[in-house]
């Protein structure tokens, strides 16, 4: 990465021009306060936490999200929420860099596809909108629910302030309360519904028009987090943005050639200059 490229991105960041696409290679550094173990957030480990640290099958194995349904089909879907619950709503972390130097930022708009709260805890101490997304429930046409943020806090909302920060995680948070897209189930009610529009409310399809998009801790190799990318930053500039993978795949390399990704061939932790503990 050139000086220059990093000075553009730095100044996109701040001014709202560039928008932050977290996923969950942020958390790399993240630990369980208490016990030292790093924090699931990736799908392989993930999946692993969710069957007590033993691997399921091969074909389940292949992602989070089918490992999720099948744990639904035999336990219900209350088993997949608790988990998650009790993961990132009930178990102490410590903070991690990408955050903390976010916070510092303090982006405008931020997308985060993570479902644990640290993104949330960053913008504790200012008003702020945030959007969850939501799956196969039903009394609504819309895949979302907007909270906001008094400082104190949340709130049901109708609609978004564009004034205040919007913290949008489409995949879930156990606060304020816990709702998630987890299993096959519900990736294919949220994305069916984000193709037609209903998972993004209308403030942020206004706000989003011609933004660039800078992802960051995300490998682009699997199919559900490519086609929720896609539509998220749908109506992006042209090109759309970059994104940090170290030694991508030709099959990354070709999905963000279609979407207008330019990758930068390193690592999140060099771009904040932190170190990510072994």
């Amino acid at each position: 990465m050139t000086p220059e490229l990093r000075q553009h991105l730095l100044a996109g960041l701040r001014d709202g021009s560039i928008v932050p696409y977290l996923g969950p290679g942020v958390l790399a550094d993240v630990r369980n306060a208490a016990s030292g173990a790093p924090i699931p957030a990736g799908s392989d480990s993930l999946i692993l936490a969710m069957n007590d640290g033993k691997p399921m099958a091969p074909k389940l194995m292949y992602e989070f999200p089918r490992a999720a349904m099948n744990v639904e089909l035999k336990r219900g879907r209350t088993t997949v929420t608790r988990f998650l619950n009790r993961t990132y709503g009930e178990t102490a972390w410590t903070r991690g860099a990408v955050h903390d130097w976010l916070k510092a930022i303090s982006p405008h708009y931020v997308i985060d596809i993570n479902r644990d709260t640290q993104l949330q805890d960053s913008y504790a101490g200012v008003p702020h909108n945030l959007v969850v997304g939501i799956a196969r429930i039903g009394g609504t046409d819309f895949r979302y629910k907007i909270w906001f943020w008094d400082g104190q806090a949340y709130r049901k909302s109708e609609a978004i302030n564009p004034a205040l920060p919007i913290l949008f995680k489409p995949m879930g948070t156990p606060r304020p309360e816990g709702v998630y897209i987890a299993s096959d189930a519900d990736y294919v009610d949220f994305i069916t519904e984000l193709m037609g529009g209903f998972s993004i409310p209308p403030e942020i399809k206004a706000l989003r028009q011609g933004k660039r998009y800078l992802l960051m801790g995300l490998r682009l190799n699997r199919d559900t987090e490519r086609m929720v990318l896609a539509d998220m930053i749908y109506a992006a500039a042209e090109p759309s943005g970059w994104a940090f993978i170290a030694a991508p795949t030709d099959k990354e390399r070709r999905f963000c050639r279609k979407v207008g990704l330019e990758i930068i061939e390193g690592d999140v932790f060099e771009f904040i200059g932190a170190a990510v503990a072994a």
